[in-house]
């Protein structure tokens, strides 16, 4: 049984508002409330009031923030400040609410209360959950107590701070796909399509010709679970007509543990909690990285897997229709491939990230000698 949270003391945690930050932060979350420990989450104004799960649960601050890459000198100004509001508000949050650490997992808006917790001497975690460390946390990794990278090597990581390698914080009940036997059944084939959380629009340009072009056999065969972004859901479905193709389109689909437990194929964008989930529930992938994404950490990410023999990744100026309903046609007919790629995505993946995350900040915070509160 645990013990009282009072005992156990406050963590706080910080995150920005897509995917990729808020699922580890959820995992966790999740986590160290099991270990009996007070939870507050630190965000900024678009995040508040808006998660879900552990994080919606958690008492939440939101404070100033601004992004500084890629935008105008004006725009830059205005964020300066907004951050410097936003570390002063981040400073009262620790002040009032003295927690023994904060864990920061990226984003600008995690910046603010990352900067005050250096500020104010707490301990500071930084999460990496990319193949490239972002430039945010190229900076605040230089006054971390540690940094816990999602994958063994990440560029830009500091040598001289203290790298552990805990893995990708992924959703529970995706981890728990990780023993389920991957099989190819000769009467279905469900494929499954994610576009991140940008929407990746280039698969709805090319998946609607591809399967179309299929043989029909194929098509019959296929059941196809689509997300889009909001605006595309209604064109993707014209586009999509006359197939003779079981589909499914969503801008979100909220029961993602039981689309990969019955799923044959993914094919997706390289984000890290994109990648960490298909390795822990031994999908086999196509993977198309985000070309834009800053210093092309998904085509890093997606890296991981394909040297394991556990994806094929494919740059987007290289997927196109004919290469993927030639690639379909071919991997639909080879069930040994994908049962083989799926071993080797098993192979790779850690499913307990939360709880080595959470083990490392036992380990070398909360058993260390008390900070001053």
């Amino acid at each position: 049984m645990n013990q009282k949270t009072e005992d156990k003391g406050l963590i706080i945690l910080t995150a920005g508002g897509t995917g990729g930050h808020v699922y580890p932060a959820e995992a966790l979350a999740e986590e160290l409330s099991k270990r009996g420990y007070r939870l507050v989450l630190v965000t900024d104004s678009r995040g508040q009031n808006n998660y879900h799960g552990k994080l919606g649960e958690m008492p939440n601050y939101a404070v100033l923030s601004g992004a500084l890459v890629g935008k105008s000198y004006l725009f830059k100004l205005k964020s300066l400040f907004k951050l410097a509001l936003g570390t002063l508000q981040a400073c009262i949050v620790l002040i009032k609410e003295k927690p023994l650490c904060v864990v920061g997992f990226g984003g600008y808006a995690s910046f603010p209360c990352a900067l005050a917790a250096i500020l104010l001497r707490k301990k500071l975690i930084i999460h990496e959950q990319n193949s490239v460390m972002s430039r945010t946390n190229r900076f605040l990794s230089k006054y971390a107590t540690f940094v816990a990278q999602s994958f063994t090597k990440v560029k830009y990581a500091p040598s001289r701070v203290k790298n552990i390698v805990t893995g990708m914080p992924i959703r529970e009940n995706i981890a728990a796909l990780h023993h389920k036997p991957y099989t190819v059944a000769n009467d279905k084939f469900q494929l499954l399509v994610l576009g991140g959380s940008q929407g990746a629009k280039i698969f709805g340009s090319i998946l609607p010709s591809a399967l179309s072009s299929l043989p029909i056999e194929k098509r019959k065969r296929l059941k196809v679970y689509q997300q889009c972004r909001k605006e595309d859901v209604d064109d993707l479905k014209k586009d999509y007509q006359g197939s003779d193709i079981d589909i499914t389109i969503s801008h979100f689909f909220d029961n993602m543990a039981d689309l990969y437990a019955n799923s044959q194929l993914i094919i997706s964008r390289a984000g890290a909690s994109s990648v960490s989930e298909i390795a822990a529930a031994g999908l086999p992938s196509i993977l198309v990285p985000l070309p834009t994404a800053a210093d092309d950490h998904q085509s890093g990410n997606a890296a991981e897997l394909e040297k394991n023999k556990a994806a094929i990744v494919v740059k987007q100026t290289d997927f196109t229709s004919l290469w993927l309903k030639d690639k379909l046609n071919d991997l639909m007919d080879n069930p040994q491939e994908l049962e083989s790629m799926s071993q080797a995505a098993k192979q790779i993946a850690i499913t307990n990230a939360a709880e080595r995350l959470a083990n490392a900040i036992e380990d070398k915070v909360i058993k260390q000698e008390p900070q001053n509160v």
